[in-house]
């Protein structure tokens, strides 16, 4: 029953066919070159993973604009077209689908990336120690909003284009798109803010725009918080608000989230009741299934195919998104379809320090995401040197990109 549940076939509104319901979610890969286009190494890991039996994968953020990046080495949709459809080929001769992910990071741009990183309202973060790596940002005109709308939509036909069998618009963790929905960030007062009606418009736009763009039989995603978890901040019933209005304008696929950097509930949770269960959002997911009949899809905590199998019995979602599990196994979607049974393990290290353990939990998937790359295996590299090794690449990236 496990194998037959995890392996029926999805079809979505726009007639296209998932051929299972395990999907790999987005993981900010950086393996993008010194033109933030998609490197050979990216090739290969998508290439590996492609043949791991998963449903579809869905990429690292892309962003749509070359002078907004939220890390170094992030691809931009306005590199060489030539290198996405090399990118695109790495699932040629499987089943599996390739989805892009496009992102915009506001005011969520470092530093040494960014001196005035841009957002719906020129506010700052509020924890301290996050301040001192991210500039003050400045308000966008109306003219910058419609802009990067535009951006968004051009990106999506640029990567369907580029032989991409799908997008999702990321619009959770904080990122600009996020930053559009929260009260705590968008402080406007005109079409673009003031109520929840005009916060949730640029999201509602770029989903329009990019349909208007690829096209109705093209499967469009979008990643959203269940709540970004700050007292103040964008809330569970806004979040089932903005479902509703999604599944009206024709979405594909929702995929659920949670936090913002400065409230980083993505990262795991440690609620007794949320680790027995699994899933971290299974909750979330059974509420916006009462709003709307858009295909749900759940990332994080899921751990054995038993509770993969109890999530989509339930009825609450109707695919399993599985992120870090695939560093350090990329083939674990095609054990789980052939009846094994096996575990979405964690390796990764820890401190017992919190704000160390949240850098470490980064690094550290990316370093095994490198290793994918290079033909090799995940490592269970102690939690020091992986710390050490991330602040002098991060160190190196940052002297790179501020010498131009």
């Amino acid at each position: 029953m496990t194998r037959d549940l995890l392996a029926e076939p999805l079809k979505l509104r726009c007639g296209a066919v998932l051929p299972n319901r395990l999907v790999k979610s987005a993981l900010s890969e950086q393996l993008g070159d010194r033109r933030n286009g998609p490197t050979r190494e990216l090739h290969e890991l998508y290439r590996t993973w492609a043949h791991g039996g998963a449903g579809a994968l869905i990429t690292g953020n892309v962003m749509v604009d070359p002078a907004a990046l939220g890390e170094p080495r992030n691809v931009v949709a306005t590199a060489d077209p030539a290198g996405f459809r090399a990118w695109a080929r790495a699932a040629e001769g499987t089943d599996t689908r390739l989805w892009v992910q496009l992102n915009h990071p506001g005011r969520q741009s470092p530093r040494y990336l960014s001196r005035e990183p841009v957002a719906p309202s020129a506010v700052p973060f509020g924890n301290r120690g996050i301040r001192t790596a991210f500039a003050a940002p400045r308000a966008l005109t109306g003219d910058e909003i419609e802009a990067i709308v535009e951006r968004f939509a051009v990106a999506a036909r640029t990567f369907v284009d580029a032989g991409f069998h799908g997008v999702q618009i990321h619009g959770a963790h904080g990122y600009l798109v996020s930053q559009f929905l929260s009260p705590l960030t968008n402080l406007r007062t005109d079409e673009w803010g003031g109520d929840a009606v005009r916060r949730r418009r640029f999201l509602l736009e770029i989903v329009r725009r990019v349909r208007a763009a690829v096209g109705d039989d093209v499967p469009l995603a979008v990643k959203l918080n269940s709540a970004d978890f700050q007292r103040g901040g964008f809330t569970e019933d806004e979040s089932l608000e903005v479902v509703r209005e999604l599944g009206e304008a024709g979405l594909d696929l929702l995929e659920v989230s949670g936090g913002t950097y400065e409230k980083a509930v993505m990262m795991g949770s440690s609620r007794a009741s949320t680790q027995a269960r699994e899933a971290y959002f299974l909750g979330y997911a059974a509420k916006a299934r009462e709003v709307s009949d858009v295909a749900l899809m759940v990332t994080g905590g899921f751990a054995t195919p038993e509770g993969m199998t109890e999530a989509l019995r339930s009825g609450a979602l109707d695919v399993i998104g599985l992120g870090r599990p695939l560093v350090v196994d990329p083939r674990l979607p095609a054990r789980l379809l052939d009846g094994e049974d096996v575990r979405a393990e964690r390796l990764c290290p820890k401190t017992g320090i919190r704000l160390a353990d949240s850098l470490l939990e980064i690094q550290w998937h990316t370093r095994q995401m490198h290793r994918i790359a290079a033909g090799k295996p995940a490592d269970r590299r102690g939690a020091l040197p992986t710390l050490v090794r991330a602040g002098l690449t991060d160190g190196l990236n940052a002297f790179r990109r501020v010498r131009g």
